[in-house]
């Protein structure tokens, strides 16, 4: 006796971003995809919500959104984005399981993970913010998980969020098979930032030209801002706290109990006169002024036959972390680096050769991957 496939009810917030786009793109053709499968196979997928800032669409009695207008029904639309509330109550009334997908590094909506896992509503994403934050909120999601420590697995939501740490790279999937497979972790380290990973690949990799004086670490910044490779206003790369988000969030999951990204050392490629300016302009306007400071660690490394590269690091042995600037032979998996590439790579029991995750770690596309792989995870254990 056949039964019909459950479908799978989705709702994204943040669908009109990079990543929202990207994933929309994705979803589309993945629903597709399930179409076309044998039904005992299949989990058909049905958008019911969808919001930006300051828009959303809503679908009554879950009938689905469709693709090919999605944009241009968001954007002519007049309904608020639900409250988290609101958006759970809707779901948990949908015919069949749900999932939120958050495509946001909304501190609020993070916030909101344990109320959706409680009422049985999966979360996807790639918002660092639930998994790097406070600890509280940490044990709030994972408590509420059913791939956590949730009291009822049987009615409770699913948490996977990939792409917080290396966008498509099987970072959080590798160290979860490490640890379930009783291997120890002993070190963790690499260049977590696609950012950092850019411009210090350019910078230590640039020459002068004949009768030129040597290249700037400013107009390797400018550069990369230029290229869409900042943020809006650099200061946001350049300040380590990304990379110290990421380093946090995989801390945890190897057992340690990091209270927040600003509990261990982290070094600020920011220099203290500049911190206090009032935007991204003036202080890339400013920059050229201090490129002696990175310039004399560019000529030390150097000297070395070294490259300086922006790395986390967590010692999980003795229980410590940090981020900053460290210097690299260039024959190493570090040191090697090109482009924007990441790379992480942990010691282990097993492992004292270190495994290395490496490719490309930033991007609307490769992130959105991240998500629409962590979607078919959760597909697979709904199923």
């Amino acid at each position: 006796m056949s039964h019909a496939p459950k479908t799978l009810y989705v709702a994204i917030i943040g669908a009109t971003g990079g990543v929202g786009k990207a994933f929309v793109s994705q979803l589309e053709a993945l629903s597709h995809k399930q179409l076309q499968l044998p039904e005992a196979k299949a989990t058909p997928l049905s958008l019911v919500y969808a919001s930006r800032s300051a828009k959303a669409l809503v679908r009554e009695y879950h009938h689905p959104i469709k693709f090919s207008t999605l944009e241009t029904d968001l954007n002519t639309s007049t309904t608020p984005p639900l409250q988290a509330t609101q958006l759970a109550e809707f779901l948990s009334k949908a015919p069949g399981r749900a999932v939120v997908v958050d495509n946001t590094s909304s501190q609020e909506i993070a916030e909101a993970y344990p109320l959706y896992l409680q009422n049985g509503i999966s979360v996807i994403t790639p918002n660092k913010k639930a998994f790097s934050a406070d600890l509280p909120l940490w044990d709030g999601v994972f408590g509420s998980a059913a791939n956590g420590d949730a009291p009822n697995p049987a009615t409770a939501g699913f948490v996977y969020h990939e792409p917080t740490v290396g966008a498509c790279l099987p970072v959080i999937c590798t160290l979860k098979d490490l640890i379930d497979t009783g291997d120890i972790v002993e070190r963790v380290e690499g260049v977590f930032s696609g950012t950092m990973s850019f411009l210090f690949n350019t910078y230590m990799a640039s020459h002068p030209h004949p009768g030129a004086g040597d290249p700037k670490f400013s107009a390797e910044v400018r550069k990369a801002k230029d290229l869409g490779f900042t943020e809006p206003d650099p200061r946001d790369d350049l300040n380590g706290l990304d990379v110290a988000r990421k380093l946090t969030i995989v801390a945890r999951l190897c057992g340690l109990r990091v209270q927040s990204p600003t509990s261990f050392p982290v070094q600020s490629l920011i220099p203290k006169e500049l911190e206090s300016c009032r935007s991204g302009e003036e202080f890339m306007s400013r920059l050229p002024e201090f490129d002696h400071e990175i310039d004399a660690l560019k000529k030390e490394a150097e000297a070395e036959h070294k490259v300086l590269r922006y790395v986390g690091s967590a010692d999980l042995v003795k229980g410590e972390l940090e981020v900053g600037l460290r210097k690299y032979d260039p024959s190493s998996p570090i040191g090697g680096l090109k482009g924007a590439a990441s790379v992480i790579s942990f010691k282990t029991k097993r492992y004292v050769d270190p495994l290395v995750v490496q490719g490309a770690g930033a991007g609307g596309e490769l992130t959105a991957m991240g998500v629409t792989a962590d979607l078919i995870r959760v597909m697979e254990r709904l199923r």
